[in-house]
């Protein structure tokens, strides 16, 4: 989680950026999830997350006057192929495609607020609900809170 994904995420950071600064525009895209905040399954998981979310925050300060933004986005579950495996251990009614996420960074390219966005963690879901964006089969998923996940 963190040799792999967040190391990967921070050395494509590390190389695009160089670009996106004498464009004037640029968004790094963290996919982060709701372990940075709280326990989700092991501390490595939550580790890595909010580092990811840390990442964003920081370059966000770093990069904002050259107007790159950077944000950690929080999907929902996605039906990815070892989801698809287990969906008998899944709710898959607020599911989403893998394709839905692209979708919302999509989004978030064109949004002109985008630089408002710049440094935080947001859902989504949330965001396509603001932009009205439907996953690929329509559906709307719903944008889950922390509250969603707090276990007894």
């Amino acid at each position: 989680m963190i040799g792999t994904a967040l190391r990967g995420a921070f050395m494509m950071s590390r190389a695009v950026a160089p670009m996106m600064i004498p464009a004037r525009r640029g968004l790094i895209v963290n996919i982060s999830f709701w372990a940075a905040q709280l326990y989700e399954g092991n501390a490595i998981y939550g580790i890595a997350k909010a580092a990811a979310d840390k990442m964003a925050a920081d370059f966000a300060h770093e990069l904002r006057s050259h107007n790159v933004a950077a944000i950690a986005l929080y999907p929902g579950l996605v039906r990815t192929e070892a989801v698809l495996e287990n969906a008998e251990y899944f709710d898959m009614s607020n599911s989403e495609s893998p394709q839905f996420i692209g979708h919302v960074i999509a989004g978030l390219w064109r949004d002109p607020a985008l630089m408002l966005k710049s440094g935080h963690a947001l859902i989504a879901a949330a965001l396509a609900r603001e932009y009205c964006i439907t996953d690929i089969d329509g559906y709307r998923p719903v944008p889950l809170s922390a509250a969603d996940f707090v276990r007894d």
